[in-house]
């Protein structure tokens, strides 16, 4: 047994090895390498996704409104950005953020203005129904999800979010995320 309750052969023959090692045998000579990486990345980011899912309908949120309403709490007061800083920040189409920003109105968790920023521009802003709901949704949701990585050590949780992020920029490119 390992120091932390599970067997060391699991612990060291995920069956991503049995998966690896199935195709060396039937494919000589194929790079194996990256199936016990992607395999359990893959199959973790499932488990979270309809984790996820499931608490905020146990919420009462939908993720594309969670994202909405996120990226703008997250920009800091006066809880407003334009239009273009949404679609630059979230990731997805200017058409789909339309989208979002109309239900979330409709809703009354939002509101369009002329923008602080710029005459021409659109501002998005909070409503107090939206600052309140996405402060108490990512409260609980954050709460929730640190139980989730709870069975890591802080420094296990470290090394991993290091390993997480070169990976990341491996694949997106340094500085190509989402704030």
């Amino acid at each position: 047994m390992s120091n932390d309750g599970y067997p060391l052969e699991a612990i060291l023959r995920w069956p991503a090895a049995d998966i690896a090692e199935s195709w060396q045998r039937e494919l000589p000579g194929v790079r194996t390498e990256s199936i016990e990486i992607i395999t359990p990345v893959w199959r973790i980011a499932k488990l979270l996704a309809d984790d996820r899912r499931r608490t905020l309908a146990a919420l009462g949120i939908d993720a594309s409104t969670l994202d909405l309403l996120s990226v703008i709490r997250r920009s800091g007061p006066p809880y407003e950005l334009t239009t273009r800083e949404i679609t630059r920040r979230t990731l997805v189409t200017a058409g789909a953020v339309s989208q979002r920003i109309a239900r979330a109105e409709q809703a009354g968790l939002v509101e369009r203005s002329p923008s602080s920023a710029s005459r021409r521009a659109v501002g998005v802003r909070l409503t107090e129904e939206g600052h309140r709901l996405i402060e108490s949704t990512v409260r609980q949701l954050l709460e929730h999800e640190a139980e989730l990585v709870a069975g890591l050590t802080p420094a296990e949780r470290g090394a991993l979010t290091g390993l997480l992020a070169k990976l990341e920029d491996t694949l997106t490119g340094p500085g190509d995320v989402a704030s």
